[in-house]
């Protein structure tokens, strides 16, 4: 089981996790989407994606984004595009031009929308499969994704507690993606990633 922690917006907890003695795959930074409070602006982002990550993956999460937002960033130290709300056609333009990996991002509320990854099939790496709500972390039915075919790779996200039993979570899905249940008052508490991360590798060993 891989994870991916996201949301990650200051030098301090990124830092921390990229020196754990079992840090995640991926690490997630909200790129373009100001109403999240994880939100980081433009400079900032440069500055932490510049910080040595060893061998842990950058991912630029991004909503809907812009010729504009895309050329701000195209020289950052991305990994991964994660993209929501973007269609095949365009998230293949954008595969085209930036060179860089694609996770698409699905919110899900029934199977139908399990169901569109299939129109993202040759273009993406990784299928994100999310709650509804964005940045406000709102889970679904995760059974929905129990008949998935097992040659793609599949991310799961939304309300996801940090000391969960992370068994029920490996037969439905290969990298855990947690943001919101690893906070305390809007901020990335250090002792939730501690056990989170220590946990997981427990899981795996």
């Amino acid at each position: 089981m891989k994870a991916k922690i996201c949301g990650v917006k200051d030098e301090k907890t990124l830092r921390f996790i990229l020196d754990h003695k079992y840090p995640p795959n991926f690490i997630g930074f909200i790129s373009n989407f100001p109403k999240s409070k994880r939100f980081i602006e433009i400079d900032k982002l440069k500055y932490l994606t510049n910080i040595n990550r060893k061998n842990v993956k950058f991912v630029a999460v991004l909503v809907d984004p812009s010729d504009e937002i895309l050329e701000k960033i195209k020289n950052f130290n991305f990994d991964y595009y994660q993209l929501y709300d973007v269609s095949p056609e365009r998230t293949k333009i954008i595969l085209t031009k930036y060179k860089k990996k694609i996770i698409t991002a699905l919110t899900i509320k029934d199977k139908k929308d399990v169901n569109k990854y299939k129109d993202y099939l040759n273009i993406s790496d990784i299928f994100l499969f999310d709650g509804k709500g964005y940045e406000k972390s709102i889970g679904f039915q995760h059974s929905l994704l129990e008949d998935l075919p097992n040659n793609i790779e599949k991310m799961i996200a939304g309300d996801i507690k940090y000391d969960d039993n992370l068994d029920n979570f490996k037969k439905i899905a290969n990298i855990i993606d947690l943001s919101g249940s690893l906070e305390t008052e809007d901020n990335k508490d250090l002792k939730k990633v501690d056990t989170f991360l220590n946990n997981l590798k427990e899981l795996n060993a």
